[in-house]
This record gives C-alpha cells, structure tokens and sequence, in this order.
C-alpha cells in the first residue's frame, strides 16, 4: 500500500488508461423518453428493417431451410445479445452519443465513435432511395389493375404488339428495371437524372428530417406507428396468405431442414453477418437511443427483449414471404402445365407423339400437377433419344420454390407479381409498400439519430438546423443514386460501404471494454448500475467468445471479397435479363475506398493521441443540453482529489490525504467507473495500485 505522507509522482499522460468518474448527477438536462415503450419500440424500429423482409427469408431458403435457423439462434445469443446488451450499457452509463463513448472509454481507440458515424452517413446516403423506390410504388398501386400487372402494348398504326423486352421477361420486372428505374446497361453509362426516382427521393428525405428534427422528442412519436404498423401488416399478409392455394407448399418447403447445410463454414459466417447487422450493432443508433434513458433503467432486459422481437420478427417475415411465394409457384407450375399440354396436343394431331402414350385418366383440359408429372415421365421414357428435340419443361413445383429472390428482387418483383393475383391487389400493394416504409423509416431514423446525437454532444450548435442542413446534403450526395445506374451505386455501397468496417469496429468496442478498460470493472460498473450483477456469461463472451468470432468473421469477409470478383448484376436490355458484370477500374477504386474512408479514423485518431497532437477532450464538457457550453476544466484538481478519495462531490476532501493518493480498495468505491461527468470533467490520469483488485482488466 501507498503511504499516505508520500505524494506520487505525476502518473504519465496515457490515453490508454481509463478516466476516473464522478457520480451521475441526477439531472443534467439531457432529453430522456416520455416512457419505457417509447424507448423500446425506438430499438426495435431501428433493428427491425427492410432485412427481416427480404434478407432473413432468402438466407433461411439458400442455407437449408429449417437448419439455418439452428446456427442463427446459436450465433444471436454468442454474439448478438451481448454485443448489443454491451452497446445499450455503456450508452445509458455514460450519456453521450457514439463518439463521446469511445473517446472516453479509450480514447486512443475515440475513432471508432467517428467511423461510426462515417459508416451511418453512407448507409443512410442508399437506404432513403430504396424508401424512396417504396414511395413510388404505394404511389402508384391506387390504380386497378395494377401498373405492373400486364405488359404494355406497342401500337404502330392500326398493329399493336405487346413490348419485346416485356414479352421476354415478366410484367414485373419490366415495370421495376425499365418504367421505375429506366436502367442503363451498364454502370459506367449514368444516363442522366431519373426525374420520378429524384422526386421520390426528395419525399422520403423531407419525411426523415421532419421525424428527426426535433430529437427524441419528434422521433419518439413517430415510432410509435412506423413500429406498431409493420406488424399489423406482416399478420394480416399472413393470414391471407395462408388462405391462399399452395401457401402450405411453400412453408413446408421453407421449414423443412437440410441438416447437411449445417456443417457448411459458409451458412454460419452468412448467419453470424446477418445477426450483426440485424441488430444494427456499431451503427451508433443503439447507443444513441440508450444514451436518454434513466441511468438505472435495466438495459440488460432491454437487450433480450429487442433480440428476441427482431428474431421473432424475422421468423414472421419468412412465414409470410414464403406463403406468398408458394402460391406465387403454384400459379407457375400451373401456367407451364397449360403451356406444356398444348405443346403435347400438338404433338399428337401432328403424329410426332403416340396417343397411347398418354394415360387413359389424364383430362387436356383441366391437367393436374401429377398428371402432368406422370405423362411427362412416361414421354420422357419412351422418347429418351429425341425427348430433348420437343421442348417440354418438367414443371416442377419444387424449382419454382428453389428460385431464390432476395432484396429488391423479392420485394420489387416476386413479391408484387404474387400481389397481381390477390383479390383487390391494388389493397393489398398499398398495404405491402406502406408497410416497407414504415421499416424503412424506423431505420433511418436510428441510422440519423447516430449521426446528429455524437455531433450535438460534441458541438455547441442548434439542433434543428443542423438537422435540415445534413438532410439537404444527403439529397444532393443521394443523386448519385438516382441516376438511371444508380441502381448500381446502391449495390456497391450495400456491398462496400458497411460489411467489413462495422465488423471491424464493433470488435473494437469490444476490445476497448472488455480488454482495455477491463471486464471485471465493467462488471462491476453493470453491477452498480442495474442494482443486480449480470450473469457471468457475459463476462465470457465479452472477454474471449465474442472477440474471437469477430475476428473469424472479419477473416471470412476479407476472404471472400478476395476471391468473389468485385461487380454487379446489370440489366441487359436487349436479352431483357441480368447479367453478371465486373466493375471498371474506376468504380473497383470507389468500391475500396468507401472502405477504407470508413475505417481512416480509427488509425488517424489512434496516432494523433498517441502522440499528444489533439487533446482527447475529456477537460471539458461542451454541450450541455440546459445550459449550452459549460467550462469545467478548472475544476479539475478539485476533481481529482474528490474522485481519488472517494468522496462525494459536496464534501470537502481530508486535508491528510494529498492529490495522487489511491484509497479504494472496495470495488463499489473504485472511481474507474463508466459515469459521465468525470469522463468529460477531468483530464487527469489515475494511477492503479498493482495491489488492487481493479488492475486486473
């Protein structure tokens, strides 16, 4: 133990070591919500996104069904609920949005809050056009029948003809590629502005700015219907679509498991991805909304309970998606069987096909599934050498089932050709888009709330117009996306611009808790926060389960960007089909540089204070939501001594104990703690005992 007469030397300036803090004031003017729900169901808003729709269902199809499902649950509770309980504990303890966290938990490491908040600027900069195509589309479904429902005809004088680039694809897809997007075939062509696609986009930002614009406050209330909404949507879809002729097959088809897909690496790095990004971890959001709770609120409930909706959520989404898309199959295999017998019956008036090949039962004009089968193979049989010659298609229900659709294919095309066979489509389209809004919407309110909540705690400037001006900026960086390629551009950035560097800096704010500042003291920290010590299995997974997955994910993604090559999926006007192709060189150099972009904080603010160049901040306060700018720094040898003796900050330190000394030796007195006034009041350093138990990290 240190003597009490011998004052320490001055430790020395390491922005390594965690700051000492002072007790959590009980009111310090931040905005708070108006209640429990409202806050819960702003988490689930932003986690809950257009993924659980068109993402989750076609990985749980492409990756075995029903098994998927096993290495998912596994992997939400080994990486999931901790990582996101870890990011919801240090937002309420320390009050501050994402770069005033890692600042002053590491401040060596206070890049990641600005990667963060980079990283949101690029996913927010796409996500709003694809709310915007959604805009479009509920737009343009108050029609009967729907747009997208038949292909326009070409007339020439007194012919009419059905558009060749229709004809040869889908009405569907027509619609999307050629009357919504007016793609390019190529993304070096820009082909100008999309005039309806600019206006969409216009719409979808000055919905965002109005639900942000006033904080929590506005954002709050909003949420409460673009939360809410979705499900009563996702239920409705649901019931309906189990009403629907060969709903069945396609959930059957959906849920059955294809256990062997289960020791594949590439199922469980694919399901590891998707419960990252589900849950909206590094994004910032999650901190941000924590960061106005009550500092006793039990965050760890909170981290359960949103992990399980959004599983659950997920779970919902697929039912429905593939309810739809069975029915959606069986109309397929039906339209190929009708194609197929008059194929058959032409053979037989022509004599190239034996009439005692076909059953005696089979009906030409009302052929079932399986009677089609059974003539298919019996022909198939007889004619072995010259079957191929005749053109028949199997008309499989099971290839339709195989045809895996995700993201705007699914959303865009498959599911709104579904739609144009409901009863009252226009009613059920309207219902659909409005729902991908309203995800939509939850989303990027999060994805803003990440960006404006670290800039207003950092900087004294007015909330409001702030908020408009990032608003204006998005739209016009957003153009790049609604040119008649942007298309392709929002393929890149969904490819480029998140993945890899939000993997990077959630393993990173793991890394700066649990090893850095140390999982004992955080332990400890929750302990004294929540009233009641969370379960040691955090304490694994935190220190050693979690790290560790994230590096063989961000392995796994290094790998596979080396060896998939880099390019999109053009749309080729004259084939009517996608095509496969590579970036140019030029588009290769954007691709990796919103990579790197997005992870140049972190080794420039790492160097920087490494080197003392930029002051971590932790001398002052600059905001304060009551008051503005508060000046504090002169409190700082007072500070000190009240944070070293473990005194309350109203009582006057012992005169027999000078600046420097060390007494805490009961963990609940530790001054190492994750508080917020000493991480943005004092700027000193403490030295640890090496007899104390908190050494230990």
């Amino acid at each position: 133990l240190v003597s009490l007469s011998t004052p320490l030397p001055a430790p020395p300036s390491t922005s390594l070591m965690p700051k000492n803090i002072l007790n959590t004031p009980v009111n310090d003017g931040r905005p708070a919500w108006n209640s429990k729900l409202q806050y819960i169901l702003a988490q689930v808003g932003f986690s809950v996104g257009l993924g659980n729709v068109w993402r989750f269902p076609y990985l749980c199809q492409k990756n075995g069904g029903g098994a998927y499902l096993v290495p998912y649950f596994i992997l939400l509770i080994v990486i999931g609920v901790p990582l996101f309980f870890l990011e919801l504990a240090v937002g309420q303890k320390i009050r501050r949005g994402s770069i005033g966290v890692w600042n002053y938990v590491c401040p060596r490491l206070g890049g990641i809050g600005v990667s963060s908040l980079m990283v949101c600027g690029f996913v927010g900069l796409y996500y709003n056009v694809i709310i915007g195509w959604s805009i479009f589309y509920f737009f343009q479904s108050f029609q009967y029948p729907l747009p997208w429902a038949e292909c326009p005809i070409r007339r020439n004088g007194s012919l009419a003809s059905v558009e060749p680039e229709c004809e040869k694809s889908s009405a569907t897809t027509y619609f999307w590629y050629r009357q919504t997007l007016n793609t390019t075939s190529t993304i070096a062509d820009s082909g100008g502005l999309n005039i309806k696609m600019t206006l969409s986009l216009l719409v979808a930002w000055i919905m965002v700015c109005l639900a942000v614009i006033r904080g929590i406050a506005s954002s709050g209330k909003v949420m409460y219907f673009s939360s809410l909404f979705p499900y009563v949507v996702l239920f409705c879809f649901l019931v309906r679509g189990l009403l629907l002729k060969g709903s069945v097959d396609g959930i059957t088809h959906m849920f059955t498991p294809k256990l062997e897909k289960m020791l594949e690496p590439q199922v469980w790095r694919e399901a590891a991805t998707q419960v990252f990004f589900a849950l909206g971890l590094g994004f910032g959001g999650v901190i941000a909304f924590s960061s106005y709770n009550k500092i006793d609120n039990n965050c760890h409930f909170d981290a359960v309970l949103v992990s399980f909706i959004n599983f659950f959520t997920s779970i919902l989404a697929t039912l429905v998606v593939f309810a739809v898309l069975g029915f959606k199959a069986n109309l397929m295999c039906e339209k190929c069987v009708i194609e197929n017998a008059e194929k058959i019956l032409g053979y037989l008036n022509s004599n190239v096909l034996s009439h005692d090949l076909i059953p005696s039962h089979v009906n030409f004009s009302k052929m079932s599934l399986v009677d089609y089968a059974e003539m298919y193979g019996v022909i198939r049989t007889v004619k072995e050498g010259s079957f191929d010659r005749l053109g028949l298609d199997p008309c499989l229900l099971e290839d339709e089932l195989n045809k895996s659709v995700q993201g705007t294919g699914l959303a865009f095309i498959a599911f709104t050709e579904a739609m144009t066979h409901f009863p009252a489509s226009p009613f059920w389209s309207v219902m659909f888009f409005f729902m991908l809004i309203n995800l939509g919407l939850g989303s990027m309110i999060g994805t803003m709330t990440g960006i404006t909540t670290p800039v207003l705690d950092t900087y004294k400037v007015q909330k409001e117009l702030f908020t408009v001006c990032c608003c204006i900026l998005a739209f016009f960086c957003g153009l790049l996306f609604v040119q008649r390629s942007g298309n392709y551009f929002v393929t890149m950035f969904d490819d480029y611009s998140a993945g890899l560097p939000l993997t990077i800096v959630v393993l990173l704010e793991n890394v700066s808790v649990a090893w850095i500042y140390g999982t004992k003291r955080f332990m400890q920290e929750l302990e004294d926060m929540l009233g009641f010590r969370p379960c040691s299995f955090y304490f694994y997974m935190w220190k050693y389960v979690s790290p560790c997955c994230l590096m063989v994910l961000i392995t796994a993604t290094v790998v596979e960007m080396v060896i998939s090559p880099p390019g999109y999926n053009a749309w080729v006007e004259e084939l009517a089909e996608e095509r496969f192709q590579g970036y140019p060189p030029w588009a290769l150099v954007m691709c990796f540089s919103l990579i790197v972009v997005a992870m140049l904080p972190l080794p420039v603010v790492f160097v920087v204070r490494h080197f003392n160049l930029l002051s971590d901040g932790s001398n002052k306060l600059s905001v304060t939501y009551g008051k503005g700018l508060k000046e504090i720094s002169n409190l700082e040898e007072v500070d000190e001594t009240r944070s070293i003796l473990g005194k309350n900050p109203g009582e006057t330190p012992s005169p027999k104990a000078p600046p420097g000394t060390y007494l805490g030796t009961n963990p609940r007195e530790n001054p190492h703690s994750l508080s917020p006034n000493s991480c943005y009041g004092t700027s000193y350093q403490n030295v640890i005992s090496p007899t104390s138990p908190d050494s230990d990290s």
